[in-house]
């Protein structure tokens, strides 16, 4: 005779139900809590939760490219040419 248990019998004591050898568990699906697909809705911001944690900075907040004002543009210097970054280059590669 063997000292292991039945294991429908173990099976049965541990979740309340008995199940006889011919029987078998039924399982049903639970509704899901989230009203759409979007994973922000799920659970609320959390603290030290990085962009999560400041709606304000969510990327899908953004309403398109910025683009400066005249005034900062002025102040901005003038891009170099193409000769001037080739001389750039060949001025680190030395070093």
């Amino acid at each position: 005779m063997s000292s292991i248990p039945n294991l429908n019998k173990a099976k049965g004591k541990t979740s309340g139900q008995s199940f006889g050898e011919n029987e078998e568990q039924m399982f049903s699906i639970q509704p899901h809590p989230a009203k759409s697909n979007n994973p922000g809705e799920v659970e609320e911001p959390q603290v030290g939760a990085g962009l999560n944690s400041n709606p304000e900075l969510q990327a899908h907040h953004a309403r398109g490219p910025h683009v400066p004002s005249p005034e900062i543009l002025n102040r901005l210097e003038q891009p170099k040419t193409h000769e001037e970054l080739e001389k750039r280059t060949a001025e680190l590669n030395r070093k």
